[in-house]
C-alpha cells in the first residue's frame, strides 16, 4: 500500500494552504499548459487519478463530461472533494493507485495531476489505465520532473556565487525520502526514459511531452516563478491508446 501522507494532520494542514489548494486549477501555474492539451470532453466518461479536492473532476463536468470517477488514497481529500461537490455525475472513491483495478474499456479520458511520483509500481498502474481506456482515448498526466526529485538532498544551493539545483543519483531509480510539509515523505524517482518507455511498453503512443516552464507573462505577474526557468519542476505527458 502506498504511503498515505495526505491524511497526516501536519501534511494535510500544510497542503491546504498551498495556492493550488486555495484557488484550485487557477492556482496551479502549469494549468494553462495542461488545459491546452485536453481533448473535447463532451459526453466522455473520465477517471481522475489522485483527484485531491476534486478540482479537475468538477472542471471535466463543466467541460461536458458525462461522468467522472475521482480516485484518491486520502480519506481527508475524498471527504473534502465530496463536501465541495454537488453533482451526482461525479463519483469519488478511496483507492490506492499502487493496487488499482479499473473495469476494462470503460473510460474515454484519464487524467492525473502530481500523483504518480508517489506510486511505486508505475508499470502496473500504466497497464491498468491502458486496459481501462477505450481505443483512441487520451491520457494526460503531470508528475514532478525527474530532475527535480532525483537528488537525495534536493534544494537550491549556492556555489561560486550562483544558485544551482543538485541532480545527483539521477540514474539510481527508486524511493526518495524528503521533508516536504511533513517529515519522511516518500516519492519514487524514475528517469524520463523509464517513464516514457513504460508508457510505450503498455501500448500507449506518445503525443506530447512538456518540461513545463512559466511564460514571461506569468513571471511578470508572479516574479517568484522565475526560479522555474533554472530547473524543471513539472513534467507534462499526453499519450493515446
Amino acid at each position: 500500500m502506498a504511503q498515505n501522507v495526505y491524511d497526516q494532520p501536519e501534511f494535510f494542514e500544510g497542503y491546504s494552504q498551498l495556492g493550488r489548494s486555495v484557488h484550485g486549477l487557477a492556482g496551479a501555474a502549469e494549468w494553462p499548459a495542461i488545459r491546452a492539451l485536453l481533448p473535447d470532453l463532451s459526453g466522455n466518461s473520465v477517471v481522475d487519478l489522485g483527484c485531491g479536492y476534486g478540482w479537475f473532476s468538477r472542471y471535466a463536468r463543466e467541460a461536458g463530461a458525462a461522468h467522472v470517477l475521482g480516485l484518491d488514497l486520502s480519506k481527508k481529500m475524498i471527504a473534502r472533494a465530496r463536501a465541495d461537490t454537488s453533482d451526482a455525475a461525479i463519483d469519488y472513491k478511496i483507492a490506492d493507485l499502487d493496487q488499482l483495478d479499473l473495469p476494462e474499456t470503460s473510460f474515454d479520458f484519464a487524467y492525473s495531476s502530481l500523483a504518480f511520483h508517489y506510486v511505486e509500481d508505475f508499470g502496473r498502474l500504466v497497464a491498468t489505465i491502458h486496459r481501462a481506456l477505450v481505443p483512441g482515448a487520451h491520457f494526460v498526466f503531470t508528475i514532478e520532473h525527474p530532475i527535480y526529485m532525483a537528488s537525495h538532498n534536493p534544494g537550491w544551493r549556492i556555489e561560486n556565487g550562483e544558485r544551482t539545483w543538485p541532480v545527483d543519483h539521477y540514474s539510481a531509480e527508486g524511493p526518495r525520502s524528503t521533508d516536504w510539509l511533513a517529515k519522511g515523505v516518500i516519492k519514487h524517482h524514475r528517469t524520463i526514459a523509464t517513464t516514457l518507455n513504460t508508457l510505450i511498453g503498455a501500448g500507449f503512443a506518445i503525443r506530447h511531452v512538456q518540461e513545463w516552464r512559466p511564460t514571461e507573462a506569468q513571471i511578470a505577474e508572479i516574479p517568484a516563478l522565475a526560479e522555474e526557468m533554472d530547473r524543471p519542476m513539472i513534467l507534462i505527458v499526453k499519450v493515446e491508446k
